[in-house]
C-alpha cells in the first residue's frame, strides 16, 4: 500500500490560511453589492415616508425607534377611525332603509284614501282577489274611525287606544266562512286580526245625560256604512276612557287618558307608550282621508334626506381618513423589513472584502508548492476511501456466506430428521405422483424448498375446492332427501334427511326399480287410459252439451224475435260467435289433446308419458299451483264456464231476402229508442234463456215484475216488449201510475187498482180486464150526464 510523504507544519499552516482567506473573500464579497442595493432601497422609503435618510448606525437606529413609535401610535387610531366608519355607514343604511319605507309609503298614500299601512293593504288584498271580492267589503276598523276637526287635539291619544284595533279587518257574516277557510289555508307573512260582524247588531245604549266629561268615543266620527252600528257598539267599550286635562282629574277617574297618551283603566294598570312620538302622523292609521298623513311622511322623508347627507358626508371623511393612514402604515411597515444597519452598511462591506483579498494574494505568494500538496492530499484521500469500500464489501460477503451456510446446515438436519422419523412412511408412498408433477427436479436445495412451498400452496387450494364440492354436494343430496321424505312421507316415516341415512335410501331404490317400478307403470298406464282420460273426455263432453244447449235456446229465442217487427220490415236476431280470448281457445285446444287419439292402439312409453303431461298440467290448474292459487281459480272459473266460450251480438235483418242490415255489439252511437228496444230484446232473451222456455211450452208459471220504468219509454218501444214478452209466453205484472195505458191495455187481462181516497190506507180492488173497462165507461157516461 502506497503512503503520502510527510508534509513539514510550516507548508500546513501556509495551506490552511491560504483556504480560509480564499473563504471570507468569497463570503464577503456579496454581501457588498447586495448592500449597495439595499441602502438605495431604504433610502427611497424613507424618501416616500417623508423622513430623513440614515448616515450611520446610530441615525439608523433612531430611526427604526421612532418608526415602530408612530406604527404603534397609528394602530389605534386605524382601530378608532375603523369603528367610526363602520357605525357611519351603519347609519347610512339605516337611514336609506327608512328613506324607503317613506318612500313606498308615500307612493301607497297617493293610490288610497286611508292611513293603513301598506303591509296590511297588500294582506287584504290578496284575501279579497281569492275569494273574488271587493275590498270595500272587508274594511279595515282604522278606515271608518278620524277624530273630529274640533277634538284634533285628542288625536294622537286616540291613536295610542286604537291603534291595534284600527288596524283589524271588519267581516260581516255572509262572508264569515271564505275568509276563515283562506286565513287557515295559506301562511300570511304576517300579523292578522279580524271580526265577524253579525247580521244584526243590538242597538248601543245612549250616552248618559249627565254631563260628567268628554269620552273618547265622543271625540270620534265614524263613516256611514252597513257596519256603523257593531262600530259603535265596540267602541263604547274600547274608547270609553275619560279625556282629562289634568292629572288631578287623572289620578281620579277609574278609566281616563291624557293628551299625552298615558292611559289606566279600573283594574289599575296605566301605560305610556312612546316609542313613537305622540304626534308623528307618518304612523296614524285612523281617518278615511290620507292628506296629513301624506304631509306628515313628506316632513319625515325630508328630515330623514338631510339626516342622510350628514350621515354619507361623514362616512366619506372617514374613509378617506381611514386610506390615508393606512397609506402612511404600508409606508412604515415597508421601512421595518431592514432590521440591522450592517444589511445597509455596504462600503465597510466592501473595504473588509478588499483586505481579505490583498490577505490571500500575501498568503498564496509566500507558500511556494501549495497546489502540489493539496492535490497529493486529494489523491491519498481517494485512495484510503476505496480501500475502506473495498474492505466493507468483503466483509458483507463473508457476513452472508456465514448466514447461507448456518441457514443451510439447519435445512439439513431438518431433512436428515423427516426421512428418518417413522411417522413420514406414509407421505413417501406419494412422491413418485408428486415428482410426475415436477418438469424438471431442482438443482439447488433453495430450489427444493421453492418447489416443497409451491406443491403444498397447489395440494391445499385442491383440497378446499374438494371439500367445497363435497360440502355442495352433500347439501344437495340431503336437500334432496327432505324434498323427497316431504312428497312421500308414509315411506320415509323411519328414514332421515342426512347422509348417515344414504344406504336406506340406496336400498329403497334398488327395491323400487327392480320390484316395484315395472308393476307402477303396468297400473298407471292402465289408470291412464281408462280412468283419467276417459273422465277428461267426460268432461270435455258435458262441456260441449252446455255449449250446444246455449246455441239451442238462442235458436229458440230466435225463433219467437223473428215473428217480431224490430223494425218496419226487419227483425233482430241473437248470434252466438266463438269468443277471440286466447285463454279459453287454449283451453279448448288442451282439452282436445288430452282427448285425441285415446282410443287408438299406440300402447308406447312415450304415448303414455306425453298424455300424462297433458292430463297433469290441467289438473294441478285446475287445484290451483303453489304460489298461484288465486290466479288458477280465476282461470278455472273462466274457462269452465260455457257462457264465456261465445260474444253475443245481435244482428238486424231484412225480412225479404234475409240480408243484414245492421249488427249491435253493444248501445253506443244509437237512439235513445233504439237503445230502449235493443234493451228489451237483451232483456226477453235473459229471461227466455233463464227460465228456459218458448212459445210452445204451456203449463209454466213464468211470472215477471216490470215497474214505472216501463212507462218512460216510447210507445212504439213499449209495444214491442210487450209483444215480444207475449210471445215467450211470460206473465207479466206491470206496476204503473196510469201511464201509457193506451198501449199496455190490449195485453192485460186483469187489473189490480190501487186507491188511497182518505189518505190513511191503500185499497186494492183486483178486476178482470173486461170488468174494468165496463166500469170506466159506466164512470164515463155518468160524468158526461152530470
Amino acid at each position: 500500500m502506497r503512503t503520502a510523504a510527510p508534509t513539514s507544519p510550516a507548508k500546513a499552516s501556509v495551506a490552511a490560511e491560504s483556504a480560509n482567506s480564499n473563504a471570507k473573500s468569497r463570503t464577503s464579497r456579496r454581501p457588498a453589492t447586495c448592500g449597495a442595493t439595499d441602502w438605495a432601497a431604504s433610502n427611497a422609503l424613507l424618501d416616500a415616508a417623508k423622513l430623513a435618510r440614515i448616515a450611520d448606525a446610530s441615525t439608523f437606529a433612531a430611526r427604526q425607534t421612532a418608526v415602530a413609535q408612530e406604527i404603534k401610535g397609528h394602530d389605534s387610531e386605524v382601530a378608532d377611525l375603523h369603528t367610526t366608519a363602520t357605525d357611519a355607514g351603519v347609519a347610512v343604511r339605516d337611514l336609506e332603509k327608512e328613506a324607503a319605507e317613506v318612500n313606498d309609503e308615500l307612493r301607497s298614500l297617493h293610490g288610497r284614501p286611508s292611513n293603513i299601512p301598506r303591509h296590511n293593504l297588500a294582506l287584504r288584498q290578496r284575501l279579497c282577489a281569492a275569494i273574488e271580492l271587493p275590498e270595500g267589503e272587508l274594511p279595515y276598523v282604522g278606515e271608518l274611525i278620524q277624530v273630529r276637526a274640533e277634538h284634533a287635539e285628542w288625536e294622537g291619544a286616540a291613536e295610542r287606544v286604537l291603534r291595534g284595533f284600527a288596524l283589524s279587518l271588519l267581516v260581516p257574516e255572509e262572508h264569515y266562512r271564505a275568509v276563515a277557510d283562506w286565513v287557515d289555508g295559506h301562511h300570511l307573512g304576517g300579523r292578522l286580526v279580524y271580526y265577524r260582524v253579525p247580521l244584526a247588531v243590538l242597538r248601543p245604549a245612549d250616552k248618559p245625560t249627565a254631563d260628567d266629561g268628554l269620552l273618547l268615543s265622543d271625540t270620534l266620527d265614524l263613516q256611514d256604512s252597513p257596519l256603523t252600528a257593531w262600530l259603535k257598539r265596540e267602541l263604547r267599550h274600547r274608547a270609553s276612557h275619560r279625556c282629562v286635562t289634568s292629572m288631578a282629574d287623572f289620578r281620579h277617574e277609574p278609566k281616563a287618558i291624557t293628551r299625552s297618551g298615558q292611559l289606566k283603566d279600573p283594574s289599575g294598570r296605566h301605560e305610556k307608550d312612546d316609542r313613537r312620538r305622540i304626534d308623528d302622523r307618518s304612523q296614524y292609521v285612523l281617518r278615511w282621508s290620507s292628506e296629513s298623513k301624506i304631509e306628515a311622511l313628506i316632513a319625515k322623508g325630508t328630515r330623514i334626506d338631510a339626516l342622510l347627507r350628514a350621515a354619507r358626508a361623514t362616512e366619506r371623511k372617514h374613509g378617506d381618513a381611514l386610506k390615508k393612514l393606512n397609506l402612511r402604515l404600508a409606508d412604515l411597515h415597508k421601512i421595518t423589513v431592514f432590521s440591522d444597519f450592517t444589511d445597509l452598511d455596504w462600503e465597510a462591506a466592501s473595504r473588509q472584502a478588499g483586505l481579505l483579498y490583498e490577505e490571500k494574494q500575501r498568503i498564496e505568494a509566500g507558500a511556494q508548492g501549495i497546489a502540489e500538496l493539496t492535490a497529493e492530499l486529494e489523491r491519498l484521500t481517494g485512495l484510503i476511501t476505496d480501500a475502506k469500500a473495498r474492505r466493507d464489501e468483503h466483509h458483507r460477503a463473508i457476513t452472508v456466506a456465514e448466514t447461507e451456510s448456518a441457514a443451510a446446515t439447519q435445512r439439513r438436519t431438518e431433512a436428515d430428521d423427516f426421512l428418518h422419523d417413522p411417522s413420514h412412511e406414509p407421505a413417501t408412498a406419494h412422491f413418485p405422483q408428486l415428482m410426475a408433477l415436477i418438469p424438471a427436479p431442482p438443482a439447488t436445495p433453495d430450489g427444493w424448498y421453492r418447489l416443497r412451498d409451491s406443491l403444498t400452496t397447489t395440494l391445499n387450494r385442491q383440497r378446499e375446492d374438494t371439500m367445497k364440492k363435497q360440502s355442495h354436494e352433500s347439501n344437495k343430496a340431503v336437500g334432496l332427501m327432505a324434498a323427497f321424505r316431504s312428497r312421500y312421507p308414509i315411506d320415509c316415516a323411519e328414514m332421515d334427511a342426512s347422509l348417515a341415512a344414504h344406504a336406506e335410501y340406496r336400498a329403497m331404490h334398488q327395491r323400487l326399480v327392480h320390484d316395484d317400478l315395472p308393476r307402477f307403470e303396468d297400473e298407471f298406464k292402465t289408470y291412464l287410459n281408462t280412468n283419467a282420460i276417459r273422465d277428461i273426455a267426460t268432461f270435455h263432453s258435458q262441456l260441449r252439451q252446455q255449449a250446444a244447449l246455449i246455441k239451442e235456446r238462442i235458436a229458440t229465442i230466435n225463433e219467437s224475435l223473428v215473428g217480431i217487427d224490430y223494425n218496419p220490415g226487419r227483425y233482430i236476431r241473437l248470434d252466438g260467435n266463438p269468443t277471440p280470448n286466447v285463454e279459453i281457445r287454449e283451453f279448448r285446444t288442451e282439452l282436445r289433446a288430452c282427448t285425441d287419439d285415446a282410443l287408438g292402439n299406440d300402447d308406447s312409453e312415450q304415448y303414455s308419458e306425453r298424455k300424462f303431461l297433458q292430463v297433469k298440467a290441467l289438473i294441478e290448474r285446475f287445484r290451483g299451483r303453489e304460489g298461484q292459487t288465486e290466479p288458477d281459480r280465476a282461470w278455472t272459473r273462466r274457462v269452465t264456464d260455457v257462457r264465456n266460450w261465445f260474444t253475443f251480438t245481435a244482428t238486424e235483418r231484412w225480412r225479404d231476402g234475409n240480408a243484414e242490415y245492421e249488427t249491435y255489439a253493444d248501445s253506443g252511437g244509437k237512439s235513445g229508442g233504439q237503445k230502449e228496444k235493443l234493451a228489451y230484446t237483451i232483456l226477453a232473451a235473459s229471461l227466455a234463456y233463464q227460465f228456459r222456455l218458448d212459445a210452445d211450452t204451456t203449463g209454466t208459471f213464468r211470472f215477471v215484475v216490470i215497474d214505472e220504468a216501463f212507462g218512460r219509454g216510447s210507445d212504439d218501444s213499449t209495444r214491442f216488449a210487450l209483444v215480444l214478452f207475449q210471445r215467450l209466453g211470460l206473465q207479466l205484472l206491470i206496476v204503473t201510475p196510469l201511464q201509457k195505458i193506451h198501449v199496455i191495455e190490449p195485453h192485460v187481462s186483469a187489473v189490480g187498482f190501487v186507491d188511497n181516497p182518505t189518505g190513511n190506507f191503500s185499497r186494492l180492488q183486483t178486476l178482470s180486464i173486461e170488468e174494468y173497462q165496463h166500469r170506466r165507461q159506466a164512470h164515463a157516461d155518468a160524468s158526461a150526464e152530470v
